[in-house]
């Protein structure tokens, strides 16, 4: 067996701490080949019935997929993986999660078998210094990782794992964690925050949903800002959304759909290039915004 390939067997087996010292895991993956930079992507990821249905974003997807290298892995920051402390998921075969309800039996029996990644869960939790990491066996992969990866990669040939957002932390810490990943850009790690930039569900109009590209005033304030702010580099006005104002204030009355961008744009070097894609709203308050950084 080829080196590459016993690597490759080893990252697919349920290792544990007992099995092999974390420092010698550390190693292994310190030791694998060194690849050109991956882009990272930021995904507005939408409703569930984006994983079954035919429309325009999932068609963006698809697209900006093309333009990708082939990644090793991907890691994940989802929107819908919120925990007190930080957790990667470090399963050989994750689940895949429906955690939704009141939709179609079809998008209940999708499954995404992607395989799971323990070796660089393990190289994640020693590569973070700001904070402890743990190793998860029980969540997989929520509705935010799997209704959009399953569009970039639909064979479920590329292994994938999670990191959680830790809700009791402020934005910056969040954006400050994610320059610590930033090793794994050069690593074949495909990096992706899901979430959604504009997100109010209580003010959706419902009646509304299948006109694309409706918003609310408010909404388009928002997503003009914002968009200016990704344009011009200003990450620190998006770490800080909370001071920009009553549009800011309605588009993220909650920040967990807000969180997986600074996941995306602390990976961001200066000035390196950035396209945004799917920058459409529906249901007038929510946007699908989409980026990608790099490539």
């Amino acid at each position: 067996m080829k080196r590459n390939e016993f690597l490759q067997t080893l990252a697919y087996l349920p290792i544990t701490a007992s099995l092999l010292p974390l420092n010698a895991l550390g190693k292994l993956v310190e030791n694998l080949d060194a690849s050109p930079e991956m882009p990272v992507l930021f995904l507005g990821h939408g409703s569930p019935m984006n994983a079954i249905e035919e429309n325009e974003f999932v068609k963006g997807f698809r697209e900006i997929a093309k333009t990708l290298p082939k990644p090793k892995a991907i890691l994940c920051i989802s929107a819908h993986w919120e925990t007190n402390g930080s957790f990667v998921t470090a399963m050989p075969k994750p689940r895949t999660i429906h955690d939704f309800g009141g939709f179609p039996k079809e998008l209940y029996q999708q499954q995404y078998p992607a395989p799971g990644h323990p070796l660089l869960a393990k190289e994640i939790n020693g590569l973070i210094a700001k904070t402890s990491v743990k190793l998860d066996t029980q969540w997989g992969l929520d509705h935010g990782a799997w209704t959009v990866i399953k569009h970039l990669y639909p064979k479920a040939d590329v292994p994938v794992i999670q990191f959680s957002l830790d809700y009791t932390k402020d934005p910056l810490y969040h954006y400050e964690l994610a320059q610590q990943l930033m090793p794994l850009r050069r690593k074949g790690v495909l990096i992706i925050g899901s979430g959604n930039i504009v997100h109010n569900l209580r003010l959706v109009a419902w009646d509304k949903l299948n006109k694309i590209d409706f918003a609310f005033e408010w909404a388009l304030e928002a997503r003009e800002k914002m968009n200016q702010y990704l344009k011009i580099g200003d990450h620190q006005k998006l770490i800080h959304y909370q001071k920009q104002g009553k549009a800011f204030e309605l588009a993220i009355p909650t920040p967990e759909h807000y969180l997986p961008l600074l996941y995306t744009l602390g990976l961001q070097h200066k000035n390196e290039k950035l396209q945004v894609f799917n920058d459409k709203a529906v249901g007038g308050s929510l946007t699908m915004t989409s980026l990608k950084i790099g490539g």
